[in-house]
């Protein structure tokens, strides 16, 4: 078993198409990123951003300098894309992109974080072995076989993807209330044919429920040959039904093209194969064969030092026990996780919660008795400003950012309260924070927020029962 996925052979030809089809949807999201105005909104426009704790160093480099550092992330997904100085290119990717994740965590996306783990996992393994520029250039660099291992880390890194998505589903307000879906859905009620479907409480009871067994199942029918190619139907049908319905951006085409990594070595030769044909006809041309194609002789096998193995092993090993680890760390905490979201982000929790809120902060000065409400609006975005009143994380920077905005201004030692009222996944709206803490007085961190109110339960149920 050891040997078989791990340290034995297989074909690069997976690895290869795999890096091709990542740099190529890469490329197109940061195309269609720039081309929706993103870059000005998001990362130019706001005058303060939401760091990640641990990481406020992580600052926008004003106009010119993100709008480069967009273009380094789209050319280094090219490059990825064409296998072109690959190690370097992924490299770039990565640090990039991770870069531009990092500055705001109001626009924090599980598929943001999807990208920047398989970028990292990029850098490590072969993948311009074969169809690939480099080994076009350099015949040297050329390579049927790699270490099952190499092709393997993305398999694992799918499942738990997916794994982790299906156990999050497993929610009362998932399956005994539908929640969201059933506020989602008939938003869709006004379409021809399936609208009246979508507003029917039994539909949002089946996607729910069909959600969770999808998410839970799938990669077992993808790892097994006799229902790969009905579970890769399933994949696209999955997929597309929820780029469709809600607004999630390119996740569900990263998830269809990363999903081929479970076909076999011949699969992935036949689209090399075709690759190389569609090039020829496109280009009129004959080039030489490009990065192994059609090369005749015995198979040529990459291998890794000792040294280097047990490096990248132990290093792996780290990697996915934090993969295993992280999105449990919500056990660590008490209360409900949808409502203290402590534990939240980086955990796989797809489209679980509808939480909308409005968060008005009081500002009282000791010194002159003068008291006053913020404008919230003055210092963020309406994004900013949306993403903030739910989550308490972010009210709390927020207040410790006006604190020092204040006290720039000449103000003293100011006290900070919020009322942020909050409803999730159909409850009647609750106070999500304690109104009379003074939040400039608590420090920010990974401690358990003792500072919020109970969590209001089923008893505050406006729709849906409970």
């Amino acid at each position: 078993m050891w040997k078989k996925y791990v340290t034995g052979s297989t074909s690069v030809a997976p690895l290869a198409v795999f890096r091709a089809l990542f740099g190529f949807i890469m490329a197109v999201s940061i195309v269609r990123f720039a081309a929706n105005g993103w870059i000005h909104e998001l990362y130019v426009q706001p005058s303060y951003h939401f760091t990640f704790y641990g990481f406020e160093w992580v600052q926008p480099l004003g106009a010119t300098g993100m709008y480069a550092l967009f273009a380094v992330i789209g050319l280094s997904a090219l490059a990825l894309m064409l296998g072109w100085r690959y190690r370097i290119a992924a490299v770039l990717f990565f640090l990039s992109f991770t870069y531009v994740e990092l500055i705001d965590k109001t626009n924090y996306l599980n598929h943001y974080y999807f990208v920047s783990i398989i970028s990292f996992l990029l850098i490590w393994v072969p993948a311009n072995r074969r169809f690939s520029l480099d080994a076009w250039r350099d015949a040297s660099m050329r390579a049927d076989l790699v270490p099952a291992w190499t092709v393997n880390i993305f398999k694992l890194q799918l499942g738990l993807v997916y794994v982790y998505a299906g156990l999050a589903k497993l929610h009362p307000d998932w399956l005994l209330d539908a929640m969201p879906l059933r506020l989602w859905l008939p938003a869709h009620g006004h379409w021809p044919v399936i609208g009246p479907l979508l507003e029917m409480p039994e539909t949002a009871y089946l996607f729910s429920w069909g959600g969770a067994l999808y998410d839970l199942t799938i990669v077992f029918f993808l790892l097994w040959k006799r229902t790969r190619p009905l579970a890769y139907v399933a994949v696209i049908g999955f997929h597309l039904a929820t780029a469709l319905l809600f607004q999630i951006g390119m996740f569900p085409y990263i998830m269809i093209l990363s999903t081929l990594i479970y076909f076999s070595p011949s699969f992935h030769n036949t689209v090399i194969r075709w690759a190389k044909q569609t090039w020829r006809w496109i280009t009129r041309s004959a080039p030489r064969e490009m990065a192994g194609i059609g090369s005749s002789g015995g198979l040529t096998r990459y291998r890794f030092s000792k040294l280097a193995s047990w490096a990248l092993g132990g290093m792996l090993g780290v990697y996915f026990l934090l993969q295993v680890l992280v999105p449990l760390r919500f056990m660590a905490y008490p209360g409900n996780l949808f409502w203290t979201e402590q534990g939240y982000r980086f955990s796989w929790r797809v489209m679980l919660m509808e939480k909308t809120g409005h968060a008005v902060f009081h500002v009282h000065d000791p010194d002159t008795g003068r008291q006053w409400q913020v404008g919230n609006w003055e210092h963020l975005t309406p994004n900013q400003e949306k993403m903030m009143s739910t989550q308490p994380d972010m009210i709390l920077q927020f207040a410790h950012h006006l604190e020092d905005t204040y006290q720039e201004q000449g103000l003293g030692d100011v006290e900070i309260t919020v009322e942020a009222h909050v409803t999730l996944n159909g409850r009647r709206g609750a106070l999500l924070v304690d109104p009379d803490v003074d939040l400039t007085e608590i420090e920010p961190g990974f401690h358990h927020k003792d500072w919020l109110r109970p969590f209001p339960g089923n008893d505050q149920r406006w729709i849906g029962g409970g």
